[in-house]
């Protein structure tokens, strides 16, 4: 005879086992099986003495005598499990909306995401004493003297950071339309200078990537960097075929805290979405999002060997000034390092006061102006980080470019908008003016106010032209399309800061230099340069055929429409719900109003049943009524709870 503690355990066993297959399958299989299986063996063991107490009062057994007919044994055991299994349910639903499953992951995975919490945590301490150490705390309530010296502590704290808070703070320099100009301005200085890595170290990353002894490659590399930023460093070398070269190499640090960094700043822009209306607004996690593709791009040196080569394709068919691209060595370059002609001459930075006379400075900084506008405005592909680092003036008197990871790409509708805008400007025309910066601005300014808005416009053309050089007509647009709560497209906006960067080179150049006056003169000429008949002929071409195929289509439709109003099977469809995952959302939200419209109705009926005494006697103490809505009941209940379980996952994907 097999002792009662052990059928107790094969009995609690396959009822766990059991209820926790059925539990997953009704509530969601993302409920632990340990959760599960715990759940339902203490439910059970627990329940154990109450069922023989039921049994008892039912009068379905008489101490160890079973006193009714099989089938009414079968009936009742069924129901108490059944129960039992009701109450295993509510509290795994309990304990889930209290503490919610989580997957076991993959023993890799898991190691791996513990030593990234190492490195989070690592990482947030250095972050939060680099903020302390610069004064960035609350600035709420403090004097005006602290608060006006918060863009230059915010500038130092992000330099000392590294490279990804570095090239977070220069793309938000460029977002005149968001932030304070104070801000902006602070912003804009950021540089990447840091201290070089040793030799050993460079030398042994650069054969990394060559995977061959240096010796076979270059004749000679000097150990001493050239310069040395947050990100790479850069060494003058000879190949050994004679050809003076420079020696891209990035740091072997760099990629580690770049993607520690990028994750930190995800998470933190996940909580401020959650936590703060603004960050919602402005789609802070999408931005971060696009922020962490374009530097993880700009990681990719392959990316800015091609950048080069783009932007020498577009130089190679302009008619202003040809500035010089450094020639790369394709074999040579790789992910992580880049090998390019030397260029010999003089950052514009660095260029000593007077080496260039008056009269050659103007048209230097005239002819850099011209190629650079015709670059946007014509070719729509530029060199988006024109600072005076960027600018070489050769020994033989040409203008080089060097540093190609930001290349800006202006599309053709932002381009036949661009050069109208500075035309109507120059032309002191703010109604046309105007009318181009709505076309330009995103999202639909329908609701702007129009007649303010030309009103600020045109107090920014009279402004500029007779204010004395130096005004910044796209600064002080942007600032009044910050005011009436317009922005301007992303690639716009580069163009913007790209002139201004600009500007400031080219007064290395030429001290006091208009660029905008200049620009502004040389619009029509853009202008009538961006005017060809070829293009003309062809565009009137493609707008013509595509006008006779709408018309060529207007018969059937016509037809069709006619004839499903003929047969009656005319019909609007609503694109608000066309979509796979929008029907999916509506038949589930149908479904699940349905079952706990059924679930509350069979609850009440079973309520109803159970306090009713009618029926025939299936115990001496049991009639059938009571018995059926304790089976009904049951029913309804679990409905409910699988409704409201269902309810609270749809509330955590939401959310």
């Amino acid at each position: 005879v097999m002792p009662i503690w052990l059928a107790v355990l094969l009995l609690t066993a396959a009822f766990a086992a059991l209820s926790a297959w059925v539990s997953r399958r009704l509530l969601d299989a993302q409920i632990g099986w340990v959760r599960a299986l715990v759940t339902s063996a203490v439910v059970f063991l627990g329940s154990l003495p109450l069922t023989a107490w039921v049994f008892e009062q039912a009068d379905v057994i008489d101490g160890d005598r079973v006193v009714v007919e099989s089938p009414i044994v079968v009936a009742f055991v069924a129901l108490v499990l059944g129960w039992i299994f009701a109450v295993v349910v509510v509290i795994l639903v309990t304990l889930e909306f209290l503490w919610p499953s989580r997957p076991l992951g993959n023993p890799v995975t898991i190691v791996r995401e513990a030593f990234r919490r190492r490195d989070r945590a690592r990482r947030y301490a250095q972050i939060v004493a680099i903020a302390s150490r610069h004064g960035l705390g609350m600035y709420r309530g403090r004097s005006d003297a602290a608060r006006d010296a918060l863009p230059q502590a915010l500038v130092a704290a992000l330099a000392e950071a590294g490279v990804t808070f570095v090239k977070l703070g220069q793309v938000l320099s460029t977002r005149e339309d968001v932030l304070p100009r104070d801000l902006i301005e602070a912003l804009s200085t950021l540089q990447m200078d840091s201290t070089p890595i040793p030799w050993p170290e460079a030398e042994a990353a650069i054969r990394a990537e060559l995977r061959r002894p240096i010796t076979e490659v270059f004749a000679e590399i000097e150990s001493e960097p050239m310069a040395a930023a947050s990100v790479a460093q850069v060494h003058a070398a000879t190949l050994v075929s004679g050809e003076r070269v420079v020696v891209k190499i990035q740091r072997p640090s760099a990629r580690a805290q770049v993607t520690t960094d990028l994750d930190i700043l995800e998470r933190l822009a996940r909580d401020a979405e959650r936590r703060t209306a603004w960050a919602a607004d402005y789609g802070a996690v999408a931005l971060v999002a696009e922020f962490s593709r374009a530097l993880t791009e700009e990681l990719d040196y392959r990316i800015e060997v091609a950048n080069a080569e783009m932007l020498r394709g577009a130089i190679a068919k302009t008619h202003a000034m040809p500035l010089r691209v450094p020639r790369v060595f394709p074999d040579l370059c790789t992910q992580r390092m880049i090998v390019q002609e030397r260029i010999e001459g003089v950052p514009f930075g660095k260029l000593p006061e007077g080496v260039v006379e008056p009269g050659a400075a103007r048209a230097l900084a005239d002819g850099v102006l011209d190629a650079v506008f015709e670059q946007i405005a014509v070719r729509g592909v530029f060199h988006a980080d024109l600072h005076p680092g960027n600018l070489i003036l050769c020994d033989d008197g040409e203008v080089a470019l060097i540093d190609f990871g930001a290349v800006g790409i202006l599309e053709a509708s932002m381009r036949r908008l661009l050069v109208p805008l500075l035309t109507a400007i120059a032309a002191d025309d703010d109604q046309a003016a105007t009318d181009i910066v709505l076309l330009l601005c995103e999202p639909d300014p329908a609701g702007a106010d129009q007649a303010a808005l030309q009103r600020d416009v045109g107090a920014i053309i009279t402004r500029v032209r007779n204010a004395p050089a130096g005004e910044d007509v796209f600064r002080l647009l942007l600032d009044t399309l910050r005011h009436h709560r317009l922005a301007m497209p992303p690639s716009l906006l580069l163009v913007f800061r790209t002139l201004g960067s600009l500007e400031g080179s080219l007064r290395r150049v030429y001290p006091g230099y208009d660029m905008v006056g200049q620009a502004l003169t040389r619009a029509p000429h853009f202008a009538r340069s961006m005017l060809s008949l070829r293009a003309a002929a062809l565009s009137a071409q493609t707008q013509l055929v595509l006008a006779l195929e709408q018309v060529r289509r207007v018969p059937r439709r016509l037809e069709n429409i006619s004839r499903s109003l003929e047969q009656g099977t005319f019909s609007v469809r609503l694109r608000s719900f066309e979509g796979a995952g929008e029907r999916r959302w509506i038949e589930g939200m149908l479904g699940q109003v349905t079952s706990t419209l059924v679930g509350v109705t069979l609850l009440a009926t079973g309520i109803a049943l159970a306090i009713s005494s009618g029926g025939p006697q299936l115990t001496e103490d049991v009639p059938l009524f009571p018995f059926l809505g304790s089976v009904v009941g049951l029913g309804g209940l679990l409905l409910l709870v699988r409704s409201l379980r269902a309810a609270l996952r749809r509330r955590d994907g939401a959310g």
